[in-house]
């Protein structure tokens, strides 16, 4: 088994890269949705999250309210640091988990966004990096997401810097181009992922 973090900004365009990954062949375990499964309503997880924020972050339906909590969290790094002590170690528990059943051959894509933020690096066989330029990023948060362009700074700010997250790569993927450029690189990164998996 290769294990493989895969990380980048938000807006760097990661979600696609993993998306590629994971039509050639790599089990990929997104921590994004399994953060959204473990504080599901029901879970323990909602319940530690609603102890630590007040009942005003859940919706009607009893479900996690995200922008709600998202203009808490991403405001505030106390509160950020919270949230990330309740939701990281249940997600950590079940990506484990996934990763048991993937087999021995497999390529395992961890799609991680605070991959850097968490110091989680020495975790993987090695480090795939999404990279794009802020201005690129900022863009594509208020043209393709909607944001504001506050928020999406905010946001940006609550993440390692690009130097932070280059420094921790062993493969960069450069997505600060069109998407039709994306195809072939990740092509190129998949022949090295599955190289060295048959190599260990």
């Amino acid at each position: 088994m290769l294990k493989v973090g895969l990380t980048g900004g938000i807006g760097a365009g990661k979600s696609e890269v993993s998306l590629l990954l994971a039509r050639h062949g790599a089990v990929v375990i997104d921590a994004d949705r399994i953060a959204r499964e473990v504080v599901e309503p029901g879970t323990p997880g909602l319940t530690a999250v609603v102890e630590a924020f007040g009942p005003g972050i859940l919706r009607p339906d009893g479900s996690l309210d995200r922008p709600a909590l998202g203009s808490i969290v991403f405001a505030d790094s106390g509160r950020l640091a919270t949230l990330n002590g309740i939701v990281h170690p249940l997600v950590g528990a079940r990506s484990a988990e996934l990763e048991r059943a993937a087999g021995d051959g497999a390529v395992v894509v961890h799609d991680v966004p605070l991959l850097t933020e968490n110091g989680l690096a020495p975790l993987y066989d090695l480090v795939v990096v999404v990279d794009a330029s802020p201005e690129t990023q900022l863009q594509r948060l208020v043209t393709l997401r909607g944001m504001t362009e506050s928020d999406a700074k905010a946001r940006m700010a609550a993440q390692a810097t690009r130097a932070e997250r280059l420094a921790v790569a062993d493969v960069v993927v450069d997505n600060d181009g069109p998407i039709a450029d994306l195809g072939p690189q990740v092509g190129r990164v998949w022949s090295e992922l599955t190289a060295r998996a048959a190599a260990t």
